[in-house]
């Protein structure tokens, strides 16, 4: 096959480069539109100036040194970049400047992906926190009181021992600095979110007589906050000589039953 990346300017390769970086996605997936924009030329210009066929511009592309479309999208790679800082460094190594490095792009794209820091950090949390699969468990159809309670545990187990370890280093940042504008913005933008699910969850259960009634708050506490700091603590305490600790399905029982104890109505 002749090499046909000889033929395209150098200035619409470059400009191809430019629109990708911009909209946060590979060469391969920007349309034709958007890179004609960008070199400041015509639709049809730009086609006739890449001999017709996009191919050429991806190999093009290609013998530049970079791979079409072989990068995953700017918004995954950022919050994977930006997961590892946090876990391995805290909240103040997670600025744009230090993301962008990691993920390999420009600050300008995670502003295109993003709009800012809060809402990679939003993504960030979303991604690796249990929130999600939590809220799944809450919209379905509801199983048994205790199945359901230790389903929720195993989740944030999960969570908490997933690497890079983001909800540990969160909740570190939260206890030395909890009026951190960061957290306070997370804060404000999930507490909702987990009042509309678990919370919800839990007033229904309240309210068909199978728990306690007591403040919403104050129970969602008492169901989470225990288990919580055991499994951010877990790793530390396994190192400890002597102080032998019950694989994670029983300690998840073991907390499930706890909680059932306590608030449960009999």
């Amino acid at each position: 096959m002749p090499d046909t990346s000889r033929r395209i300017p150098v200035d619409v390769v470059q400009a191809a480069l430019r629109a990708a970086e911009r909209l946060g996605k590979d060469v391969g997936d920007v349309p034709v539109l958007a890179i004609a924009r960008e070199a400041g030329v015509s639709r049809s210009t730009l086609l006739r100036r890449i001999g017709g066929s996009r191919q050429a511009l991806d190999e093009a592309v290609r013998a530049a040194g970079v791979d079409p479309g072989g990068q995953r999208p700017v918004r995954e790679r950022a919050i994977e970049a930006g997961a590892h800082l946090i876990g391995e460094h805290g909240l103040a190594a997670f600025t744009l400047e230090l993301v962008a490095g990691s993920a390999q792009c420009s600050v300008h794209s995670l502003y295109g992906a993003f709009g800012g820091r809060d809402e990679l950090l939003r993504a960030i949390f979303e991604t690796y926190s249990p929130l999600l699969d939590v809220e799944k468990i809450i919209a379905g159809p509801h199983a048994d009181l205790g199945e359901t309670v230790g389903r929720i545990y195993r989740l944030l187990a999960e969570a908490l021992a997933r690497q890079p370890r983001v909800m540990p280093a969160m909740l570190a940042e939260a206890l030395a600095r909890p009026g951190d504008p960061a957290l306070q913005g997370l804060l404000q933008h999930f507490a909702p979110r987990m009042l509309a699910g678990l919370g919800q969850w839990l007033s229904e259960e309240m309210a068909a007589g199978r728990i306690r009634v007591q403040p919403l708050p104050l129970l969602i506490q008492q169901m989470i906050a225990p288990a919580l700091m055991h499994f951010v603590t877990r790793p530390a305490a396994g190192q400890v000589s002597g102080f032998d600790l019950p694989g994670v399905e029983e300690t998840c029982a073991v907390f499930t039953e706890s909680f059932l104890r306590a608030v449960a109505v009999t």
